[in-house]
């Protein structure tokens, strides 16, 4: 009988200890986890950082010509609609006059626009019959201020979204005099072989306003501000080091800081809310 009461008492006591080691275990599990923070980082970078200045302006033909008629008259003939490609001398109408009947042909090359006259109308001498215009290439003009005018020279090329495509442009013309606003007209010239440009569309250009020549840049949202200091949090193995940094030039994307950080380094652009100086963080992926 006590042997059985002893067997019994053995086996309750090697239960009781293995509960205990087991809580023991998950008590260690549970501090080793605990104060570690999840983090996504990015890489620190070394380039030209620019600052841009969006202008915007409108898109019209390189070149138009009106196509007049020298005597008013009816429309005996039409031999062209809108959209159609003419040649130069090319004939566009014929029409009867006082003094005979009169061939209107185009005095340039290009596609015809404005056409509202149909065979039967009469026509007069001081509106044109139609327009030719050169589509094979648009002008966008922005107006700005003499300030951002000091911006653009001739001949530089710079990209323009036009319909949320990108294209490139050239400047072709400055004004140094202001228009009626008091805005100074800056031209830009796009090739449009694909016809997709339609005069009267909106243009916009990013111009070049500022450089930081070899600038430490790194993700905005990797900055911090907290009692008028930036800082950032740089990994250090399985730790997060604070780093106090000076803004050089910020956009919404990316900002250009000097401090105590080189290309390569590792920086914390998710989770740094929570973060103090040597704090463990576990690195994990982004979406």
């Amino acid at each position: 009988m006590k042997r059985i009461l002893f067997g019994m008492i053995a086996i309750l006591l090697i239960a009781f200890l293995a509960a205990c080691t087991s809580d023991e275990d998950a008590n260690e599990d549970e501090d080793e986890g605990e104060g570690v923070t999840q983090v996504e980082t990015a890489e620190v970078t070394e380039d030209d950082f620019v600052i841009d200045r969006s202008v915007y302006g409108h898109t019209s033909p390189t070149s138009t010509a009106p196509v007049m008629v020298q005597e008013p008259g009816e429309i005996d003939t039409l031999e062209v609609e809108n959209g159609d490609q003419v040649e130069e001398d090319e004939r566009i109408a014929s029409i009867t006059t006082p003094a005979g009947n009169q061939d209107i042909t185009a005095s340039t090359a290009g596609e015809i626009t404005n056409l509202e006259v149909s065979e039967g109308d009469i026509v007069s001498t001081e509106d044109p019959l139609a327009v030719v215009a050169d589509l094979d290439s648009m002008i966008v003009t922005f107006n700005v201020t003499a300030d951002v005018q000091k911006l653009f020279s001739t001949e530089d090329t710079l990209d323009v979204v036009i319909d949320d495509n990108e294209y490139e442009a050239e400047i072709t013309a400055i004004d140094k005099m202001p228009d009626d606003t008091g805005l100074y007209p800056v031209e830009a010239t796009v090739d449009n072989d694909d016809g997709d440009i339609l005069a009267g569309m909106v243009g916009e250009m990013q111009v070049p306003e500022n450089r930081i020549e070899e600038a430490i840049i790194v993700p905005t949202e990797a900055v911090t501000h907290a009692d008028d200091e930036a800082f950032i949090y740089v990994i250090d193995g399985e730790t997060a080091n604070q780093i106090t940094v000076t803004i050089q030039e910020s956009q919404s994307d990316e900002t250009a800081i000097e401090g105590e950080i080189q290309a390569g380094d590792e920086v914390v652009v998710d989770g740094q809310l929570t973060l103090s100086d040597g704090s463990p963080v576990n690195v994990v992926e982004g979406e």
